[in-house]
C-alpha cells in the first residue's frame, strides 16, 4: 500500500496546529489584558491569526480525507483532523478538544491502515 504524502503533510500541521492552539491561550489572554490596561484593540488581531491557522487546517484535513478516500485508506484522522479543527475555527475557547482530536488525528494520519470495506 502506497503511503499518501497529503496525509503526511496533514499530521505535520496538525502538530503545528496542536503548538499554536496550545500557545493561543496566553496570546489571547496577555493580548487581552493589555487591550484592557491600555485601552486598545489589539485582541482581533491576534485571534484572527489563530483562526486562520485553524480554517487551514479544516481545509487540508478535508484534502487528506478525500484522498485517503480515493486510495482506501482509513479515514478515521482525516474525520477527526477536520473536526478538530472546526472546533477551535468555530470558538478559541473550544482549543482543549481540538487539540486533544488533533492529537489523535495526527496518529491515525501517520498510521495510513487500508480502510476495512463493510461490503464483503
Amino acid at each position: 500500500m502506497k503511503k499518501l504524502k497529503i496525509d503526511i503533510w496533514a499530521g505535520i500541521y496538525n502538530i503545528f496546529a496542536c503548538v499554536v492552539f496550545a500557545s493561543s491561550w496566553f496570546v489571547i489572554f496577555s493580548t487581552a489584558f493589555s487591550d484592557a490596561a491600555n485601552k486598545t484593540n489589539a485582541t482581533g488581531g491576534a485571534s484572527a491569526f489563530f483562526y486562520a491557522i485553524a480554517w487551514i487546517g479544516v481545509v487540508l484535513n478535508v484534502l487528506a480525507l478525500w484522498q485517503s478516500h480515493k486510495h482506501n485508506i482509513s479515514l478515521v484522522g482525516g474525520v477527526l483532523g477536520t473536526i478538530g479543527s472546526l472546533c477551535f475555527g468555530i470558538s478559541a475557547a473550544m482549543a482543549f478538544p481540538a487539540i486533544v482530536l488533533l492529537i489523535i488525528a495526527i496518529v491515525f494520519l501517520f498510521l495510513q491502515h487500508p480502510r476495512k470495506n463493510s461490503a464483503a
